[in-house]
């Protein structure tokens, strides 16, 4: 038994309030939750069509975001920022289906990630999972989790997959600006986020967000891209999930309510 689970739970820990890896975790219809994350998920649902369906869309990109940045792109070292509870098809299992010595740092302000992701990933060398708050890159970026771990002069892959839209307009600039800044050339950034494109349901979502998760900001494409600096997109740019590379044919003009809520992308740190 690890020392996180022989002093689980943290006294620290309410869990009368719904977090923003639980809530998500419940909305895949996962078991790592309680009643206040279930309740969330049930009140969202109810007011935003699609959104269970959102969820799973934010998944598959992730699955096929980071099949390309392991095998086409050739990179073998991922830091996936506000990673949420482990669920099928993680970033280590895609990755490492591609490339069995690539690397994966997970991190998550909520310590019941680290614990379920410490015990599910004991026997695996090439991945580690730390607490960390996105909002202080410097901290992330000296997490001793990382330390002889992941090389920050190497090109890596850097995701805030569903993450962006809880960082608000104050500091988002900063944070993500950090985080670009301390990546290799050859690095690439990889984000999906909460999108406003005017449509009622997507700035709805962001409401309810802010009113139990405190943080919950609907951007719009232009703003999305902004955030990407001067990297340079990888085709097709900044997109609704569902048309990031899909692996099936979908029809841009026929999205469901579900597909119009997030929107993805990938880019390049020049060398």
């Amino acid at each position: 038994m690890t020392d996180d689970v022989a002093q689980w739970p943290p006294s620290d820990l309410d869990f009368s309030k719904p977090t923003i890896a639980r809530a998500y975790d419940a909305l895949l219809g996962g078991k790592n939750n309680f009643e206040a994350d279930r309740a969330l998920a049930e009140h969202a649902i109810q007011h935003i069509p699609g959104l269970r369906e959102s969820a799973i869309e934010n998944r598959k990109v992730l699955v096929r975001g980071v099949r390309w940045l392991a095998g086409e792109a050739g990179i073998d070292q991922f830091l996936d920022l506000g990673s949420g509870l482990p669920t099928q098809t993680n970033t280590h299992e895609v990755a490492q289906a591609q490339n069995p010595d690539a690397k994966v740092l997970y991190v998550d302000i909520d310590p019941l990630v680290a614990v379920h992701g410490r015990a599910l990933l004991a026997e695996n060398a090439n991945t580690r999972v730390a607490v960390g708050d996105v909002r202080d890159p410097d901290a992330i970026l000296a997490l001793p989790e990382a330390s002889g771990f992941l090389d920050l002069d190497r090109p890596l892959a850097l995701m805030l997959v569903g993450m962006l839209h809880y960082l608000s307009p104050e500091i988002a600039d900063d944070v993500v600006g950090r985080l670009r800044d301390a990546l290799a050339p050859g690095s690439y950034l990889f984000m999906t986020s909460l999108v406003d494109t005017g449509v009622p349901a997507q700035q709805e979502l962001a409401r309810i967000t802010r009113e139990n998760l405190e943080e919950g900001y609907a951007r719009t494409p232009e703003e999305i891209e902004h955030h990407f600096g001067d990297f340079e997109l990888v085709e097709p740019g900044v997109v609704f999930t569902a048309l990031w590379r899909p692996d099936e044919p979908v029809d841009p003009d026929n999205l469901s309510p579900g597909e119009q809520l997030g929107m993805a992308g990938i880019a390049l740190k020049k060398r």
